[in-house]
Order: C-alpha cells, then sequence, then structure tokens
C-alpha cells in the first residue's frame, strides 16, 4: 500500500454497492457534540457577556476584559499590516466586489392581467453576523467573501466574531482586511459562544438576523441550532468539511500536470483532517503519477499532521471513459470540481451538481479561494445537489408586491373565489366576494 493509504480504484471492476461506498464522505463525529453545544448556547443567553468571558478564557486561553475590539486597534493592525498583504486585500477585494456587484437581484414588476400589478423587490437583511474561524489557518479570505457582498447587499450593519489567539487577539491581517471591507463591529470570540451571541444578541453584542461564515463542528452545530429557533437566526447554507474533485485526462500527463494536480488535491486536504479529495480519470498512468508526486510532496509539507489524517480519505479512480467521469462527479456533487481536460470548457456543460467548477488547467481552486470574483462560500458534504453557490442575494430577502384595480379584481377574483371553495376555505372565498359584491351594488 502506498503511504496515506493512496490506491488506485478501478471503477469497472466495483459493483454498484462498492461503488457507492466509494463515494461515500468521511463521517463526521458528532457523538455528545448536540448537547453540549445546547448547553453552551443555553449559557450564552443566560449570562450574556460574562458567560462569553468564561468561555474564552476556558476554551480559547484568553484573558479578556472586553469583547469587542476597539476602532483604534482596528486601525492601528491596518498600519502594522505589511504594504504588500494590504494591496492583495485591495486587489481581491475590487474583483469580488466587481463579480458580486454584477449580481445584484434586480427588482422587475409586470402586469400578469390588465390591472393586475404584481412586483419582485429585494430588501438587505438589517444586522447579519459574519463568523470569521481563527485555529490553524485564520481565513482573511472569508472576510472578503462575506463583508464585501454584505455591504453591496446594503446591509445595516455588519458584525464579525472571531476568536482570539493565546495573546487575547485577532490576527492583524483579519482585522485589516475587516476595515478594508467595511465590517462595523468586530468581536474577539469564537466557538458556538460566537454563534449564540450573535443569534440572541448580548448586552455589548448585537442580535443578527442571519448569520454567515464556516466553522469547525461545534460552530456548525450551533449554526444549525440556532437556525431551527424561532427566536434565534437564520443561516447561510449547510455546511460541512471541505473538498475537491478533479477530472484529468492523459493530456495532463505533459507540462508538470501531474504537478498542478498533485497541489490541486494537497490545497483542499490540508483544510482539515475530515476534508476529502478525489481524483477521477480515464488514464492509468496519470492517476499512478499523481499518487507518487501527493505522497513526495505531502512528506514535506508543514501541515503533515492534517495531511496524515485527511488523505487516507482520498479517492483516485480510474475509469473507461470521461463521459463516465462525469457521471461519478454528478453523483459525488463536490464543493469544487476542477476539470483538468482537452475541451473543459465544453465538458463543464455537463456539470448539473457541484458549487463551483474550475475550467482547465490554468485555473486552479486556489484563485477562487482568493481573487478571481465569485465567492469561496460553497455547499460542501453533497450539499451542491440542492444548493446553490453563495453570493450577494444571500445577504437580501425576496419580497413580492401585489395590486389589483376594480377592473383586476372583477375579471380574476371569481378564479380566486372557485379555488378557494375547491379547497373548503370559506373566508377566503368572502375576502374576494365581499369586495364583488360592493363592486357590484356601487356600480
Amino acid at each position: 500500500m502506498k503511504p496515506f493509504g493512496l490506491e488506485i480504484t478501478e471503477w469497472s471492476s466495483l459493483d454498484r454497492a462498492q461503488q457507492t461506498k466509494a463515494l461515500r464522505r468521511p463521517a463526521v463525529s458528532t457523538a455528545g457534540l448536540s448537547k453540549s453545544v445546547a448547553e453552551i448556547i443555553s449559557s450564552v443567553r443566560e449570562g450574556g457577556d460574562e458567560t462569553l468571558l468564561r468561555l474564552t478564557r476556558e476554551f480559547d486561553g484568553a484573558e479578556l476584559n472586553k469583547l469587542e475590539v476597539a476602532g483604534e486597534e482596528i486601525a492601528a493592525a491596518v498600519r502594522k499590516t505589511t504594504p504588500e498583504i494590504v494591496s492583495a486585500i485591495k486587489d481581491a477585494s475590487q474583483r469580488i466586489r466587481t463579480f458580486h456587484a454584477a449580481d445584484l437581484p434586480q427588482e422587475r414588476s409586470l402586469e400578469t392581467a390588465p390591472g393586475l400589478q404584481c412586483t419582485v423587490t429585494y430588501r438587505p437583511q438589517t444586522v447579519v453576523g459574519i463568523y470569521v474561524p481563527g485555529g490553524t489557518a485564520p481565513l482573511i479570505s472569508t472576510v472578503l467573501m462575506l463583508a464585501i457582498p454584505a455591504r453591496l447587499a446594503g446591509c445595516r450593519e455588519v458584525v464579525m466574531c472571531s476568536p482570539p489567539g493565546r495573546d487575547g487577539r485577532i490576527g492583524n491581517e483579519v482585522l485589516a482586511a475587516a476595515s478594508l471591507c467595511g465590517v462595523d463591529r468586530v468581536f474577539c470570540l469564537g466557538g458556538a459562544q460566537a454563534i449564540a451571541a450573535m443569534a440572541y444578541g448580548t448586552a455589548s453584542i448585537p442580535r443578527c438576523n442571519k448569520l454567515f461564515g464556516p466553522g469547525n463542528s461545534w460552530v456548525t452545530e450551533a449554526k444549525q441550532q440556532v437556525s431551527q429557533d424561532p427566536q434565534g437566526a437564520a443561516i447561510d447554507m449547510p455546511a460541512g468539511p471541505s473538498e475537491v474533485l478533479v477530472i484529468a485526462d492523459a493530456g495532463a500527463l505533459q507540462d508538470q500536470g501531474v504537478e498542478f494536480i498533485a497541489w490541486d488535491l494537497l490545497s483542499q486536504a490540508e483544510h482539515g483532517a475530515d476534508s476529502q479529495v478525489l481524483l477521477v480519470s480515464d488514464s492509468h498512468d496519470l492517476a499512478a503519477a499523481v499518487i507518487e508526486r501527493v505522497c513526495e510532496l505531502a512528506v514535506a509539507s508543514p501541515r503533515l499532521a492534517l495531511l496524515e489524517k485527511s488523505l487516507p480519505a482520498s479517492r483516485i479512480i480510474v475509469v473507461d471513459s470521461l463521459e463516465e467521469a462525469m457521471a461519478i462527479s454528478n453523483e459525488y456533487a463536490p464543493e469544487h470540481l476542477i476539470l483538468n481536460t482537452q475541451n473543459a470548457r465544453e465538458f463543464a456543460g455537463q456539470v448539473l451538481h457541484a458549487g463551483s467548477v474550475f475550467i482547465g488547467r490554468w485555473t486552479p481552486e486556489s484563485l477562487g479561494d482568493y481573487c478571481s470574483g465569485p465567492n469561496h462560500v460553497l455547499p460542501t458534504y453533497g450539499f451542491a445537489r440542492a444548493h446553490g453557490a453563495f453570493g450577494v442575494g444571500d445577504f437580501m430577502r425576496r419580497m413580492t408586491l401585489q395590486e389589483a384595480s376594480q377592473e383586476a379584481l372583477r375579471a380574476n377574483g371569481p378564479t380566486a373565489e372557485l379555488l378557494a371553495a375547491c379547497e373548503g376555505l370559506d373566508a377566503h372565498r368572502m375576502a374576494v366576494r365581499a369586495r364583488l359584491d360592493y363592486l357590484e351594488r356601487s356600480w
């Protein structure tokens, strides 16, 4: 067996049950998690800021006397951030802003019948909360991907929570990104307690209508729980571990294509111990070469400890044709799909289920993570079968308006009456009939 448990799976040699098992994602352990998270949420609702400070001391090892990061501290963080990083944040922000501005939902109005005016319009969420993980990889890019569309949507207030380091501070680069992207208030707070605080509010933290952002299993569970409570907050989408599926043909054996694919796989495998990466190819030689290169690069990685846990759940699959590869991808519904094939653009037309598609050998998934423009918040863990890619519309509420003239009511009211009567809802019927009777008497 190869290092990290990497082996080639011959798809045609598997029966249907074995194929289904081969595409199974690693199980996310939640034993006892639901109860523990519920207890944290309850304690935050009861104890407010005092509980948050205590939990930060217990979970993060940071002794804080206040939760909110002062404006002068944020300004100082911008000054302490290297000019190169500030320039990169601004450069990425420009493309992200351009893409999302073009995707702003537009109000539309039309007459569905003479005198019956119907409109679809959009209103921004008022107060939104964004969660930016810390831990092994403080995610500057998450600030960009959440704060920029929130500002474009017109949200009244953007609140951000991010966990402190041992020094009790959020990193300068994360604070700089928050400042440059228009976050209104920043709180040094992480974990399930941060989600609870934003969902229900405390003396210092505003109650938010909707929560956004990735996190560990505790954060994910907390988001699920508050979203199911009418007194809680809505959330962006269900979440799971990060993943990528690469489809590649024999052409990738040329011009360092093996190297590119190896790095594409490792870039997602290094996210966390529960991440999953897949390569599906019609070339046995390519699959074997990629395994060799992944193993060589992994042992030299500074995140080797994570790779030793995530890579054994990877899949290297050899198929008879690229059409079969696409069928596998559509069944798996990956968060990220890379098409490293000849005629990749035409091949992309066959994609049914994926969070975001990266077309051609010169489009690494990392480009989308940081600066190409589209959002990197995507459905994971198979949720791409039903959920779409994240965008500025997620920070808005779709609302419809309807206005009927007297003539429109006369013309269309009887249809509503008949359907209401058929459903046995007499008050519905009478809400129309009372108006029609009045108009007939007044005619």
